[in-house]
């Protein structure tokens, strides 16, 4: 903003418009100007990138000035073909400064070490000198050109001979930590990609501090390699191939001392890690924070389960009252219930009592024996079908009123309890039909001619169709009708729905009366089969059975299973059948294992004809029993 300028006499300042407030900008340098933002916020001053440039070149002079180089001893008797072994830092007079020196020292020493032993000054001194490369000043030129190409410095700096690889022992680090380790730490921070590296810190180092350090090493991005330990100079190869080859060997023994290099790293952090007297020191303040909030917690707890232990507590209580003064109110109603039920009761005995004694008084209000008996019977009764109230009235009657006052009281109370027990018998019986005409309703259903003649062998024939067809067949119902109309001889044509409703009916039939048909049934069952052959244990083995040796001890269940399982797994046409068999069935000959064999085929030949014909007849008798049981309906009874 340009300064006005000040009036001069005679003139006025006018003021047309305030002075913008000033405003805050943030902005973000670039180029050198970052690099000068980043070197004043290290140094934490403020200063221009001129000022910056200049202290930089001031300490650059400084450096120049204090440079001192230090003569190599050994320089004149190194071994220029021997060159990879030699230290170039040393040979160019920079021990001392080693990988902190810059080009610009670097440079000078050279130039220093080029005036003082080329060849040309030293002929001109009159020494002798060495002709072609075989002169140590080879290795001055070769620790130049390795220096001050980067890529090549950085090879050496990673193999520098000066180097301590050593790790502090635990034993060593539990003394004197921080003496012991920070220096290594700094030693092997050289190697960082990162330029910002934590410190080790003291033993008042926070626990951020301390987490960041250690987070920082294990992560530690080192830029450490070791090409320059090649064993193979691919340049000398005579091939592709060769060159090929040396590339891959060159490649793992790197990797190889990689590997070893960051074990190295992580071995050091490992060992610091676990002397670090301030992780102990984090670790029992966590656990000690940790057991405080366990404990908090626990009694936390606690006092939430006391609470409600308490409320429960209170809530039984007051359910345990409520239910005893419940229970005492439903006493109390049922001894009231109780008192006025037997107060009821004697007062119904005693118009009871009263009623017969008045009525034995007056003789029964009749002359002759049989009708007092009668009447004795009508009092009684009168005794057994009144209420208290009706007792009560009745006894009044007979007591304010004459003889036949009273007798006629007395007739008309039995005439009316007599009308109201002839209702009750009338209205049973009615029931009683209806029910009865219901049933018959249901059981006729179908009408007509084909629900009539429904003779015992139609009966029977239900039965067995309806064990031949059980439930789940298919139009089971009609199939049954079409059996009975094929096989019946009465000539009457029947339906399904005759069928299904006969069948209901035999269900609901009395006990007895199954009976009946099961017996009925069953003795022409024996009319029309004949009887059950002779049993197995009559039939008689063939003759090269007699005679012969054999285990005349009853088979028993494990021995005709082995046998029917040896049958299987040897067939007809296996050599030696018979003798594999018996070997299957411990304590059985050959002999006896053949009998058996025979018995078993002559009862399954006897026996089939004869469980076929009893197989209809048993399963009625189950049938019919299992109804006297459970009364299922005929699919289930059908179904077993």
């Amino acid at each position: 903003v340009k300064m006005l300028k000040e009036a001069t006499d005679g003139q006025l300042t006018a003021r047309y418009d305030a002075v913008a407030a000033s405003v805050q900008v943030q902005f973000e340098p670039v180029g050198r100007w970052f690099e000068a933002f980043l070197k004043r916020r290290s140094r934490n001053v403020s200063a221009s990138f001129q000022e910056l440039e200049e202290e930089e070149e001031l300490s650059e002079e400084e450096e120049d000035e204090e440079l001192q180089l230090e003569e190599y001893p050994m320089l004149k008797t190194l071994d220029p073909k021997d060159w990879k072994n030699q230290d170039h830092y040393a040979v160019l007079g920079l021990a001392r400064v080693r990988y902190k020196a810059t080009q610009k020292q670097i440079k000078a020493a050279h130039k220093a070490m080029v005036l003082k032993h080329h060849p040309d000054k030293r002929k001109a001194a009159g020494e002798q000198i060495v002709e072609g490369d075989n002169d140590y000043f080879t290795c001055i030129t070769k620790a130049m050109e390795m220096l001050s190409d980067p890529v090549k410095r950085r090879a050496f700096d990673s193999v520098d001979p000066t180097f301590d690889n050593m790790v502090p022992s635990k034993a060593e680090g539990k003394e004197n930590f921080f003496e012991v380790f920070a220096p290594v730490f700094e030693r092997n921070s050289r190697w960082s990609v990162k330029k910002h590296i934590p410190s080790l810190g003291s033993m008042d180092a926070s626990f951020e501090e301390v987490d960041n350090f250690y987070s920082f090493w294990y992560n530690f991005d080192s830029w450490r390699e070791f090409s320059y330990l090649d064993e193979e100079e691919k340049e000398k190869a005579e091939c592709r191939d060769e060159r090929r080859w040396i590339e891959k060997q060159n490649r793992a023994s790197r990797a190889q001392r990689k590997k070893e290099e960051m074990n190295r790293i992580r071995t050091l952090v490992d060992t610091a890690y676990n002397c670090d007297p301030r992780i102990k020191k984090f670790k029992e303040e966590e656990k000690a924070r940790k057991e405080s909030e366990k404990k908090a917690k626990a009694e936390a707890k606690k006092r939430e389960q006391e609470e409600k232990e308490r409320v429960r507590q209170e809530e039984e209580k007051a359910a345990r009252m409520l239910r005893e003064k419940e229970e005492e109110v439903a006493r109390q109603a049922a001894q009231q219930a109780k008192k006025e039920k037997e107060a009821q009761k004697k007062a119904i005995k005693k118009e009871r009592q009263k009623l017969r004694t008045t009525c034995k008084t007056h003789s029964y209000f009749t002359d002759n024996e049989a009708d007092g008996v009668r009447m004795m019977e009508e009092v009684e009764k009168l005794c057994d079908r009144l209420e208290l109230t009706s007792l009560q009235t009745l006894n009044e009657a007979l007591a304010s009123g004459n003889k036949e006052q009273s007798k006629a009281a007395l007739e008309k109370q039995v005439q009316e309890v007599n009308d109201q027990m002839q209702k009750e018998k009338e209205a049973e019986m009615q029931a009683q039909q209806a029910a009865r005409g219901a049933e018959h309703t249901s059981a006729g259903g179908g009408g007509g001619a084909n629900n009539r003649g429904w003779n015992e062998e139609d009966l029977q024939l239900l039965i067995k169709a309806v064990n031949l067809f059980p439930a789940g067949t298919n139009a089971r119902w009609e199939v049954i009708a079409n059996y009975m109309n094929q096989h019946s001889s009465s000539g009457v044509k029947r339906n399904a729905k005759d069928v299904i409703n006969k069948a209901k009916t035999l269900q609901k039939l009395d006990p007895h009366q199954k009976d009946e048909i099961n017996r009925k049934a069953f003795e022409k069952f024996k009319k029309e089969h004949s009887v059950v052959p002779q049993t197995v244990d009559n039939a008689v083995p063939s003759e090269r059975f007699d005679g012969a040796e054999s285990n005349s001890s009853p088979w028993t269940t494990e021995e005709q299973k082995l046998l029917e399982q040896a049958l299987k797994t040897y067939p007809v046409n296996t050599p030696e059948r018979w003798e594999k068999i018996s070997d299957a069935v411990p304590g059985r000959s050959k002999k006896d294992c053949m009998k058996r064999y025979k018995v078993s085929q002559n009862t399954q030949t006897h026996t089939r004809h004869g469980l076929l014909t009893l197989l209809c007849c048993s399963l009625f008798y189950n049938k019919i029993n299992m109804e006297k049981k459970a009364h299922l309906k005929l699919s289930c009874f059908c179904d077993c």
